[in-house]
Order: structure tokens, then C-alpha cells, then sequence
């Protein structure tokens, strides 16, 4: 009696049986499968639910959220708030959750500043209280999600919304030594306690330094981008704080 071993050739008859009985096990085993799989429910719904206690839209399903506000002396409304989550679920399907329901808040989106690939999604909005962005990246099986929307009334009325086209900088020194800020060949002291200042830049990167005495200065490099207002600030305990998004 021949034995088929691998990588060996069966006679001719003892092929179409080897290959009738392999037939017929597949048969079975898949309408075994077939049968199983139709009657198993999904282990998640590909449709994400919102959640009504959001401050900004957010699915039900996550493993991961946080928000994140902005706010300024004297005005209860944030200046900025940002969402940040990770979704388990496809990116598509996340992104089609956020367009639907930005929609229905009277989001506008910005077509001309869409960026939509497999692993990433950048989109641009016109909020109704002022512009916001969101930004989806492929996290392995889930979707990381970052949702920023801005208050520009809340902006003009603390006098920190960028000129168009141009970002600004606030320096602000809440410490009880004199601050100095060297940034675009420019040096800027501020005495303890003073009021805050504003710059107007240009978009660009800009190394600056920020020294108060009995301290090493602190360098960094900031970069900034049109329509954004960032904060430079020197603590109560002299320490310079990292660079804070105001806008």
C-alpha cells in the first residue's frame, strides 16, 4: 500500500481520494464555520454612540478621555478646550462619528485643510463660537482622538487673539524678581507682579530665553503658527513654566 508523505507524489487513484476526502472535510468544516460565525453577534457595534455628557462630542465607547480647558482671569467661559481619547475602533468609523455629529452643532468643516489617509486624519472647522480642529491617528486597534475647539469672543475680549495671519505671544512674570524674555533679538524685562505683555510674530520657530536672577536661564524653542497664542510665564517660585497654548 502506498503512503503519501510531503512532498510526495500519490499514484493517480489515490490522488482523487486524497483529494475527495480532503474536499469533503473542507466541506464540512466550513459550513461547520459558516453556520457558527451566522449566529454569533458581533463583539462590538461598528456604530458609535454620543455621549450627552460630553463637553464636546464623544462616543460612549472609550478606553481613555480627558478634557482639558483654558480659562482666563475674570471670564467664566474657557478660552480653549480640548478633548483628548482613545476610541476602540477604526479610524473611519471615528471620523464618521465626528463629521455626523459637528455637523449637527453647526461645526463647519474647512474642505481646503482636510488631510484623510489610512493611519491619520487632520480636519479644520469653523465652530460656532470660533475655529477648531480635530486630529484622528491609527493607534493600533483603537483610534487616538484630539478635539480642540477656541472662543474667540472670549479671545478678543482678553485681548489675546492673533492678528490674521499672524500668531501672538503673551509673557507673562507672576514672581517677585524682575523677568527677562530675549526672543527674536529682541529683550523684554518685566518686573515682578506687572502686567502681562504681547508680541505679534510671525509664523516661524524662534529660540528665546528666560532668566531671572539667582537662576540659569531657561532656552527653548518655540514654534508658532498663524491663529495661535501662546504663553511664556515665570512663576511664583521664579521657575519658567513650559510654553502653554492659550489659543
Amino acid at each position: 500500500m502506498a503512503t503519501v508523505r510531503r512532498g510526495a507524489q500519490a499514484p493517480a487513484r489515490w490522488q482523487l481520494v486524497a483529494c475527495g476526502l480532503a474536499l469533503f472535510a473542507s466541506c464540512l468544516l466550513a459550513a461547520s464555520a459558516g453556520a457558527f460565525v451566522s449566529t454569533l453577534p458581533p463583539l462590538f457595534s461598528a456604530a458609535l454612540t454620543l455621549d450627552p455628557a460630553a463637553r464636546l462630542p464623544a462616543p460612549t465607547r472609550y478606553s481613555y478621555r480627558g478634557i482639558h480647558t483654558t480659562v482666563m482671569p475674570g471670564i467664566e467661559e474657557p478660552l480653549r478646550t480640548r478633548l483628548e481619547a482613545r476610541v476602540p475602533a477604526a479610524l473611519g468609523d471615528v471620523l464618521a462619528f465626528y463629521r455626523t455629529e459637528l455637523r449637527k452643532l453647526g461645526w463647519q468643516e474647512r474642505q481646503d485643510n482636510a488631510t484623510v489617509t489610512a493611519d491619520r486624519a487632520r480636519l479644520a472647522f469653523v465652530s460656532p463660537i470660533g475655529p477648531a480642529t480635530l486630529e484622528l491617528d491609527r493607534n493600533g486597534g483603537s483610534t487616538a482622538v484630539h478635539l480642540v475647539q477656541k472662543n474667540s469672543d472670549v479671545a478678543t475680549r482678553a485681548n489675546v487673539l492673533p492678528e490674521p495671519g499672524q500668531a501672538k505671544l503673551v509673557f507673562s512674570n507672576i514672581g517677585e524678581n524682575e523677568a527677562v524674555l530675549a526672543i527674536r533679538e529682541r529683550t523684554i524685562p518685566r518686573p515682578a507682579g506687572a502686567n502681562a505683555v504681547a508680541l505679534d510674530l510671525v509664523p516661524g520657530k524662534y529660540p528665546y530665553a528666560l532668566s531671572v536672577p539667582g537662576r540659569p536661564a531657561t532656552t527653548n524653542v518655540l514654534t508658532v503658527t498663524a491663529g495661535h497664542t501662546w504663553e511664556l510665564t515665570v512663576g511664583r517660585d521664579g521657575a519658567a513654566w513650559p510654553p502653554l497654548q492659550l489659543y
